[in-house]
């Protein structure tokens, strides 16, 4: 989260170059080095499917980052040390400035060590096995590292990143598509990101033939980032996606956490070439602040206060909370107007999950219980229970209050669908014993689940809800064009990434950076 902080107070530092007008190139403000695209394979180390380096962006970086310039590596070096930075190879080895504690790194960007000195600022997030990167301009001596803040090429690199991850994501599980994408890239980024200068983040607005490349807009007040004009009778839909993530022990020396993190979602069809909107988030009286805010590069304005307020702070009465007022001008395509995170007091379902050995058998037993504050109407609600390192279930007896337990085809894995509601004492359990056979290759293994070290993984979806109470009043959002819009708006809680250890046995503490989390999702 500490890019996201980083990336929108940097933005919004700078002045406005007139209402929704893009900025010039010649503002070298925000220039990349280089951009990676990475696949992480655990039995060959990894490889590197498209890469791009800018000549350019880089004899500026020597002039101004002078005896602190650290060259760009080859490819295949940067690969290797990534990797090792990241924690994806030799990740059981204990590497001091890599490993130890006083090293918790709290953004997406981190210092990657080379042959030729550390490689800082490199911005990389992970995506469905795929690794994003880019190395942002810095302008100014390395050494003392200035604050994040202050590099603004963090900003465009990251909403870069994110366009080729919208680009690419679509076509991941179709191996030959995904190849003539990567393959396109190459063009495509001479229109988005000409000599290391981002311009348009909207790749898929993009067009990889060269002979139907578009002039550029005569009015100049139309921003990059709007490639084609709509016609037609305007029309706003507006979605907030926020997503839970939790980590629950039932233990008395180790805290439980959860966090919060959401996305306002638009698609904006509206005729001109640079209209504008303003939208408006409100929380309920006394709701958790939204805090961790990142805008989008369109947001023509915003209010300092609401990007100060940081989730790595204690809450207190001065932080900001509210309204929340979004002035811009829409991309032609759909985009995330914003990002947050909130400190909620409760998560939305607690639980707890014990697991013994009674002699060759396993006795199970979860309960679960939906806060009372929350939402009783679900698109879905199932709790997964995987057992690794063992052989397939050979024996199953169980008992369920509620919903019903299914095993699944390979025998691993028990399903238990609760179903769209909870019963009126929004309490559910389960209990029973579980044996197994011989294990084979084919059967699941993880080197953390060893012993009776075990979670059980939540997954829900609370359509019309969100956990934070922030909703988008449709009255409130203003539109300054002729004619009555049609608007939509919508909200949703979706579980991410909700385990539920084994109360009986150690569980892992991993810390992971937020921003990797939402991205990756």
């Amino acid at each position: 989260m500490g890019l996201r902080r980083a990336a929108a107070a940097a933005r919004s530092a700078r002045p406005l170059p007139g209402r929704g007008r893009p900025q010039p190139p010649a503002a070298a403000a925000m220039a990349l080095r280089a951009l990676w695209l990475l696949r992480h394979d655990p039995a060959t180390g990894g490889t590197v499917l498209f890469s791009r380096r800018y000549p350019t962006v880089e004899i500026r970086a020597e002039t101004f980052n002078g005896s602190t310039h650290v060259p760009v590596p080859s490819d295949s070096a940067f690969l290797k040390a990534l990797l090792f930075e990241l924690r994806l190879i030799d990740d059981h080895i204990f590497v001091e400035h890599r490993d130890t504690c006083t090293r918790i790194n709290h953004s997406s960007v981190y210092s990657v060590r080379t042959e030729g000195g550390d490689l800082w600022p490199v911005l990389a997030f992970q995506k469905s096995g795929l690794i994003y990167a880019c190395l942002p301009l810095v302008e100014e001596t390395l050494e003392p590292r200035p604050p994040l803040l202050t590099v603004s090429g963090l900003s465009q690199g990251l909403a870069l990143l994110l366009g080729i991850v919208d680009y690419i994501s679509p076509s991941r599980k179709n191996e030959a598509e995904m190849s003539a994408k990567i393959g396109q890239l190459r063009n495509l980024l001479i229109q988005a990101c000409p000599l290391g200068t981002p311009l348009n983040t909207n790749i898929r607005s993009l067009n990889s033939s060269f002979d139907d490349i578009q002039e550029m807009p005569t009015d100049e007040n139309q921003p990059a980032w709007r490639s084609n004009t709509y016609k037609g009778k305007p029309q706003v839909n507006v979605c907030i996606t926020e997503k839970v993530k939790c980590m629950q022990y039932d233990k008395r020396d180790v805290v439980d956490t959860w966090q919060v993190y959401g996305a306002v979602n638009c698609k904006c069809d509206i005729e001109g070439s640079a209209p504008n909107v303003t939208l408006s988030l409100n929380l309920p009286t006394n709701g958790p602040p939204l805090q961790d805010i990142v805008v989008h590069h369109c947001v023509t304005s915003v209010d300092p206060a609401m990007l100060m307020s940081y989730s790595a702070e204690p809450l207190d009465d001065s932080v900001y909370n509210g309204p929340y007022k979004f002035p811009f001008i829409p991309p032609s395509d759909s985009f995330n107007l914003c990002y947050y995170t909130s400190q909620v007091p409760v998560p939305p379902i607690l639980g707890s999950y014990q697991l013994i050995e009674e002699g060759s058998q396993l006795k199970i037993t979860v309960n679960l219980k939906l806060h009372e504050s929350i939402k009783n109407s679900f698109e879905y609600c199932e709790a997964r229970i995987p057992f690794f390192n063992r052989g397939p279930i050979a024996q199953l007896e169980y008992k369920v209050s509620y919903g019903q337990l299914d095993l699944s085809r390979e025998k691993s894995l028990l399903v238990w669908v609760i179903g769209q509601k909870f019963p009126k004492s929004l309490e559910v359990s389960l209990t029973g014993t579980v044996s197994f056979g011989t294990a084979g290759k084919e059967h699941p293994t993880d080197y953390v689940c060893t012993g009776n070290t075990a979670y059980v993984k939540l997954y829900f979806r609370i359509p019309d809800f969100t956990l934070t109470g922030c909703y988008v009043d449709q009255h409130s959002i203003q539109i300054f064009v002729p004619g009555k819009p049609k608007i939509t708006a919508s909200r949703e809680l979706i579980s991410s990434d909700y385990y539920i250890w084994n109360s009986k046995a150690p569980a892992p503490m991993v810390y992971k950076t937020l921003f990797d989390q939402f991205a990756c999702e």
